[in-house]
């Protein structure tokens, strides 16, 4: 029966590993590129925080829209697939589900803030 347990817990920590690897296609940047990006308001990016409406409410970044990842799918004609897209959440799991989303359709430039708003805000602290 123990081992049945172990086979359990082994499956899941595999799960969580691919979550937790880089979506392929999805490019990952540090909130020193963000920050970069964000200065260039002719670049035509598009910029997407995919946390709850509450977790926005409470602190975002300036330039961000808020798509909850729960609504991605629903809500894709809000985005251009032809500009580039920049998707964030708090700590970069949600955002890296959401770039996957995008990648399967048909978004071809798709970046993921690595580590999130928690991140950027150690990162501005700096």
């Amino acid at each position: 029966m123990n081992w049945v347990w172990l086979v359990v817990v082994l499956a899941v920590l595999v799960y969580l590993g691919y979550r937790m690897l880089p979506a392929k296609g999805v490019t990952s940047i540090r909130p020193d590129e963000l920050r970069a990006m964000l200065r260039d308001k002719k670049a035509g990016i598009q910029y997407v925080d995919v946390r709850e409406p509450g977790e926005f409410r409470q602190g975002h970044i300036d330039g961000f829209r808020n798509i909850p990842l729960g609504q991605m799918k629903s809500r894709l004609g809000e985005l251009d697939k032809a500009k580039p897209v920049v998707v964030m959440c708090h700590s970069g799991m949600r955002s890296a589900q959401a770039a996957r989303l995008l990648l399967k359709q048909g978004f071809a430039d798709v970046r993921n803030l690595s580590g999130g708003i928690a991140a950027w805000n150690a990162h501005r602290g700096r």
